[in-house]
């Protein structure tokens, strides 16, 4: 992988970091952040890890998940250097306008961009933003460890569905191998992320399930889920604890498309979007205003639940997705 000589250089010269990732983070997000920082701060900088929305619960295992604050705790002074991983514009970091800083960099492998950055590094091909900040530490020879290692094993093990996605390459065995041999552990990170849920959240996913609904159109066949506010305060659980779940209708062998619909705190409504194959999901999530990669994307709206479900399957019906 090639890595833009200037943002190399950027890390090296620079002092102040400041790392940023998307609103409701998951473990690509924060991995990649973790490493990130502790990487700058092993070669002598200052490097402070925030999100908007802090660290889920289920990532509290993260070895140096300590690191990440919530925005209202962040410090930008006109001598940092902004890093967004993971995203590449404010609105998806939850942040409303320009910092003033020093300089602003965007590393990231979504297909949908925005324009934010100074510099930017985009590799809509890459199966992970963990992927890209594994090269990017060997290049800047900053001495993997296996703190870092268990991160961007985490990072790379989400986006890929522990290698199970058609995303895994070859190249992707080989850095997990690397991350392994580093000192990250698959069984430890495989358990902390799907054998070690509350109570509460597995009565939230078989509340959820209820919901499914199931449509054929045209040659696509969607399966829908729904969890409202009202789901989140009977079982005790909250946002973060929905990770994964959209995945599940996926494994029904005939359904091509997963669309969960998640109630937020402000009444609007959250789509994620999953796909099987060569149906793009993020060209319909960009339809919606939204975005993501070919098999996982998202959006957000306002409205009636039944209403936006009609409209996403009204724009399915229209070929707005399409395969590539």
């Amino acid at each position: 992988m090639r890595i833009p000589e200037s943002i190399l250089e950027i890390l090296r010269r620079e002092e102040r970091f400041v790392i940023l990732s998307h609103i409701n983070p998951e473990g690509d997000a924060l991995g990649s952040s973790i490493a990130l920082a502790l990487a700058l701060r092993r070669m002598g900088k200052a490097a402070d890890v925030y999100n908007r929305d802090g660290l889920p619960s289920i990532y509290g295992f993260l070895p140096g998940s300590d690191l990440v604050r919530r925005l209202e705790e962040m410090k930008v002074t006109p001598e940092s250097v902004v890093v967004i991983l993971d995203c590449n514009d404010l609105e998806r970091v939850g942040i409303s306008e320009r910092m003033d800083c020093k300089l602003s960099m965007v590393i990231d492998h979504h297909e949908t961009e925005s324009d934010y950055g100074d510099i930017r590094w985009i590799e809509p091909e890459c199966p992970a933003t963990g992927m890209m900040i594994y090269y990017l530490l060997k290049s800047l020879d900053a001495g993997i460890d296996s703190v870092m290692a268990t991160n961007l094993y985490t990072a790379i093990s989400i986006d890929t569905g522990t290698f199970r996605y058609s995303n895994t390459t070859a190249e992707t065995l080989l850095a997990g191998a690397d991350l392994i041999r580093l000192g990250a552990d698959p069984s430890f990170v495989a358990e902390r992320l799907y054998e070690s849920w509350s109570r509460n959240r597995f009565m939230l996913l078989i509340e959820t399930l209820n919901t499914l609904e199931i449509n054929r159109v045209g040659s696509i066949t969607v399966a829908t889920t729904v969890i409202t506010s009202e789901m989140f305060r009977r079982t005790g659980t909250t946002s973060s604890d929905t990770e994964n779940f959209s995945n599940f209708p996926r494994k029904i062998e005939e359904v091509h498309i997963s669309a969960l619909f998640r109630e937020t705190e402000d009444g609007r409504w959250k789509a994620s979007l999953r796909s099987k194959g060569d149906v793009n999901v993020a060209r319909i999530a960009s339809h919606f205003g939204g975005g993501g990669h070919k098999n996982a994307a998202g959006f957000l709206l306002d409205g009636d639940i039944e209403e936006i479900k009609r409209a996403f399957l009204k724009a399915v019906s229209e070929n707005l997705l399409v395969k590539t």
